[in-house]
């Protein structure tokens, strides 16, 4: 784990963005609501506290000027520009719970709260919320240095943004207490083995601590 001056040093609000990948409602959701399409995925998310770390950090972040990005995977009712070149495109397509472009299931999910200075980016292709999305451009703009990533699935789309990003050059955070994986082992095997490699490993808590506390320079004006 870094130091807190070095995690400090990564999380400057003005050029941080948080990013939540797929923390919806057909992924996430509770069968109360809309029901999530992966059920036992949606469990984990819930049980192990991730999802209430991810609404933890957006609030965190929206209190602190973190810009925040939502990456939402969707796709068309009739299903066109969707991937079929893979196992995992055809077993979605027969899911009973469907990310239709503005359903429910496409809604961001309790207990995280969407402000009206957040950034929604919506893909109806591919694994990955930042290749071939409005994603990368968007951070760009908003002069992004660090990305935090947070959501699920620890098993796909989580890795996928992790090696994109940096790919693209950001330095990437990873809160591995606010990501989830199904089963619930296989996402600290893909922390040490996989994501260790490329990206800052850190908490939740240490996150917000350091976007809580007041920075040197700050300390001496």
């Amino acid at each position: 784990m870094p130091t807190y001056e070095q995690l400090t040093a990564l999380l400057v609000p003005a050029s941080t963005v948080l990013l939540t990948v797929e923390c919806q409602q057909g992924v996430v959701g509770t069968e109360s609501g809309t029901g999530s399409a992966l059920p036992e995925l949606a469990h984990e998310a819930r049980t192990s506290g991730a999802l209430d770390r991810v609404a933890r950090l957006v609030e965190g972040a929206h209190q602190s000027g973190v810009q925040v990005v939502h990456a939402v995977a969707e796709r068309r009712p009739d299903g066109r520009g969707a991937n079929r070149n893979g196992r995992i495109f055809r077993a979605a397509a027969r899911l009973p719970v469907q990310q239709l472009s503005g359903s429910d299931a496409v809604r961001i999910a309790p207990p995280i709260e969407v402000a009206d200075e957040d950034l929604v980016v919506r893909r109806l292709h591919g694994l990955s919320p930042l290749a071939g999305t409005d994603v990368d451009p968007l951070l760009r703009n908003l002069g992004c240095r660090t990305l935090v990533v947070t959501g699920v699935s620890a098993n796909v789309a989580i890795p996928n943004a992790v090696f994109d990003a940096v790919n693209f050059g950001y330095t990437v955070v990873v809160p591995e207490d606010a990501i989830a994986g199904v089963p619930a082992d296989y996402t600290p095997a893909m922390v040490r083995n996989t994501l260790a490699l490329v990206a800052t490993m850190t908490t939740a808590d240490d996150v917000l601590g350091c976007w809580k506390r007041p920075r040197a320079s700050a300390t001496r004006a």
